[in-house]
C-alpha cells in the first residue's frame, strides 16, 4: 500500500511555505513600524549631582581661552548663571539614546504633513546670528526631504514649538508619554549622578565629541564618538548640537544643554553650562532629545 501521496505532500510544503512567507512580511511590517521609535536607556530614580563650583567653572574659562586665543566667554560670564554644585533627585524615566534625526522626524512630518525644517533667508537674518544664511542649506529640508545622506544627522532647524509637536504627535501614535526632558533629567542622563565635568569624566578630551576642536565643523551621524557616551549609554551629550529642554530661562527662553559642533574649547559642552535660546527660534546648532515617562 502506498502511504505517500504527491498532491497532498505538494500542498502541505506550498502551505509551509505560504506560513513561511507571511511571518516574514509580518515581521518586517513589525520591523518597519518600529524602527522609528527612538531608542531609549533607562535613568533610574535617585540623587544626582548638579551644577558646578568655582573650580570648574574657572576650568572652563580657560579652556576657552586656550582655544579661542581670546577671554570673551570669561569677560561675559558666560558660565556664572549655572546652578551651584548639590544634590538633587529625579523620579525614574527614560530618555532616547540619540537626539532625534532626520529619518526619524520625517516619519513624523508624513504622517502629519508638517512643515519642514527649514528658514528663509529673512528670518534668518532676523536672528542676527554669527552663521552666514548659506550655512543654513546644508541642513534645511527640500521638498519635504531631508537633506541626502544626512538620515542619520539630528534634525535641527526645529524650534521648541516643533520639538513638542513631534512628541505630541509620537505620544498619540505610541500610546505611551514622550516629552521634552526637563533640564536637571538631561543633566543627570548627561553626566551621570557622581557630577562628572564631562559625560566621560572630568577632564576634557576632543577625540570623544564632535565640537570644532577636532571635528568638520558640522553635523555627524548620531553616534559617532562612543567614547564619548554617559554613564548611562547617552550619546553625543556633549557637542554636535545644543539640546531643547522644557525648562525657562526666562519669559519665553528654554535652556539648551550640551554645546555643539561650532563650539571648540570646550567649556560650553560640559553638562553643568546653561544656555538659553528663545521658543521661536531655529538654528542649525540646536535638536532634541525626548523622555518617556514610567508611569
Amino acid at each position: 500500500m502506498n502511504l505517500f501521496n504527491p498532491d497532498t505532500h505538494a500542498r502541505k510544503l506550498l502551505t509551509m511555505l505560504l506560513c513561511c512567507i507571511c511571518l516574514w512580511q509580518q515581521d518586517a511590517k513589525a520591523d518597519t513600524q518600529s524602527s522609528w521609535i527612538p531608542e531609549t536607556v533607562f535613568i533610574p530614580a535617585g540623587p544626582f549631582i548638579v551644577g558646578s563650583d568655582r573650580a570648574e567653572r574657572e576650568m572652563a574659562y580657560r579652556l576657552d581661552e586656550r582655544a579661542y586665543q581670546h577671554s570673551r566667554t570669561r569677560k561675559n560670564k558666560w558660565y556664572e548663571n549655572e546652578r551651584i554644585r548639590k544634590t538633587l533627585n529625579t523620579n525614574a524615566f527614560f530618555i532616547t539614546k540619540t537626539t532625534i534625526t532626520n529619518r526619524q522626524y520625517a516619519v513624523f512630518m508624513e504622517a502629519t504633513e508638517y512643515y519642514a525644517p527649514n528658514v528663509d533667508r529673512a528670518l534668518w537674518n532676523s536672528y542676527q546670528l554669527i552663521h552666514p544664511y548659506e550655512r543654513t542649506r546644508r541642513h534645511a529640508w527640500e521638498g519635504g526631504m531631508f537633506p541626502t545622506g544626512r538620515e542619520n544627522h539630528p534634525v535641527v532647524l526645529v524650534s521648541y514649538k516643533d520639538a513638542n509637536a513631534y512628541v505630541q504627535w509620537l505620544s498619540k501614535t505610541t500610546n505611551e508619554t514622550w516629552r521634552l526632558p526637563t533640564e536637571e533629567e538631561w543633566e543627570k542622563a548627561a553626566r551621570g549622578s557622581n557630577g562628572n565635568t564631562y559625560p566621560w569624566g572630568n577632564t576634557f578630551n576632543p577625540a570623544r565629541l564632535n565640537s570644532h576642536d577636532l571635528g568638520p565643523f558640522d553635523t555627524l551621524p548620531v553616534g559617532t564618538f562612543p567614547q564619548g557616551d554617559s554613564p548611562y549609554g547617552l550619546s553625543d551629550t556633549a557637542g554636535q548640537v545644543f539640546e531643547w529642554t522644557s525648562s525657562t530661562y526666562t519669559k519665553d527662553r528654554y535652556v539648551v544643554k550640551g554645546g555643539s559642533w561650532d563650539d571648540k574649547g570646550c567649556g560650553i559642552c560640559r553638562p553643568a553650562a546653561r544656555h538659553a535660546r528663545q521658543a521661536d527660534l531655529k538654528h542649525i546648532l540646536i535638536g532634541f532629545r525626548i523622555v518617556k515617562t514610567t508611569e
